[in-house]
């Protein structure tokens, strides 16, 4: 998962609105920021992360949704009567931001008044993005690939749980495997991407969550991840974890946004970060993309034979088997977008979502649960973390030629930027 908690931290911008931001447009911009706090007032998991001004917080009510609609129409109302001239491109992306996500903020407070949304209407109102469908055939295909990797008796599911129990981390092993991870992602970020000074963050292991991590960004570039241990921690999650919460994924993300468009540039509305909001997508997106710029598979797979399985206490010479298991595993991500939207449409219930998951993503029966206990949280958010990576892998790519060495600027600036989901696509503004 990503991030967030409301710490209220004031930041000052050390830019006062630099470039030809009109006063209007701060304006503007505070609200949308007090209207988020507002709709947290009504959704504990709207607000993901605040770092502005504490008395913003403090003094935010709970005002009627109708009313918060209103006022929501009407910052869209003078965003579109006050359009950017063009002259700085980052001006620009922030206009079409700014106005996207006031029509996300309205799309959610819809639904909490209780309107509702298909499962890709629900994803296109808030994340600016439909994620493809799939028919079970299509799975079907990988899991007969599966089958010849993973000989032995019983079904398929339970060869491959037994196969992967095998590569679970030793709890007293964990948080040395998981500091080892976070040593390498941030020794690869540091070397391509300038991080300003005192940034950092804590790990903490936790329960009883719906998601496996979480960063929850605390301002003044520091962030707290969690990492929740109900159940077993694989190996591949070390890395895994490591990068999409902190190097180079969300820790580095938020900073970035707070140094790049918070001090640097004055723009408020980046001390807020509301989770069901096109930001989500750019978020989890670059989260588990950063995974493969930080360590493409041959560095990748050299990184867990001489670190991370040895510190698991693992047999590095599995390592490459293991991996190759996992790149078949992995196409069968979009798999739960299924189960989530099937399940959301009402053509599952909870039993047949889990049902799917356990027959094409592979999930054992209590991870299975789980992941419907997420569905059942966050909804459609589930699209940010697939068809984010693969929206933000193509972007990246167009704009490096494909060359794997060249990612990591576009990336960076990717990471610094306002830039929506519908921006990604090829010829995107």
């Amino acid at each position: 998962m990503r991030r967030g908690v409301w710490v209220g931290v004031a930041l000052l911008a050390t830019s006062a609105c630099a470039g030809p931001e009109t006063n209007q447009m701060q304006a503007l911009a505070e609200q949308y920021v007090k209207l988020v706090l507002a709709v947290g007032q009504h959704d504990a998991d709207y607000v993901d992360a605040f770092y502005g001004p504490p008395e913003w917080r403090t003094s935010a009510v709970k005002r009627p949704l109708a009313d918060i609609d209103a006022d929501a129409a009407g910052i869209a109302t003078r965003l579109a009567a006050a359009p950017p001239d063009g002259a700085d491109p980052l001006v620009t992306l922030r206009h079409a931001y700014l106005t996207r996500q006031i029509e996300a903020l309205r799309a959610r407070v819809a639904m909490l008044g209780g309107k509702r949304l298909t499962f890709d209407q629900e994803s296109k109102a808030l994340y600016d993005a439909v994620a493809p469908h799939h028919d079970a055939a299509e799975f079907e295909s990988v899991l007969a690939q599966l089958d010849q990797l993973l000989r032995g008796s019983g079904t398929l599911l339970d060869r491959y749980t037994r196969f992967r129990d095998g590569f679970v981390i030793p709890p007293g092993r964990l948080d040395a495997t998981f500091k080892a991870a976070i040593d390498a992602c941030r020794r690869r970020t540091l070397a391509h991407v300038d991080l300003p000074p005192g940034e950092s963050f804590t790990v903490e292991y936790v329960t009883d969550k719906s998601w496996s991590g979480y960063n929850w960004y605390q301002g003044h570039y520091r962030s707290l991840i969690q990492v929740n241990t109900d159940l077993p921690i694989f190996v591949d999650r070390a890395v895994d974890l490591a990068c999409h919460e902190g190097y180079p994924g969300h820790h580095v993300y938020n900073v970035l946004l707070e140094k790049t468009l918070v001090r640097d540039r004055g723009w408020p509305e980046f001390q807020v970060y509301p989770l069901f909001s096109p930001q989500s997508l750019i978020a989890e997106g670059t989260a588990n993309f950063g995974i493969e710029v930080a360590f493409p598979p041959a560095d990748r797979l050299t990184l867990e034979r001489e670190v991370i399985f040895p510190t698991a206490g693992l047999s590095a010479a599995d390592a490459a088997h293991y991996y190759a298991v996992m790149g078949l595993v992995d196409r069968l991500s979009y798999a739960g977008n299924e189960a989530a939207r099937r399940y959301i449409d009402g053509e599952f219930d909870a039993a047949g979502a889990t049902a799917w998951l356990e027959r094409y993503g592979l999930y054992s029966t209590v991870r299975a649960k789980q992941r419907v206990r997420f569905i059942d949280q966050y909804r459609s958010y589930v699209i940010n973390y697939n068809l984010g990576k693969d929206m933000v892998a193509q972007y990246i790519d167009a704009r490096s030629g494909g060359d794997v060495s060249k990612r990591w600027p576009p990336f960076t600036e990717l990471l610094s930027s306002p830039r929506l989901p519908s921006g990604l696509a090829v010829g995107g503004k």
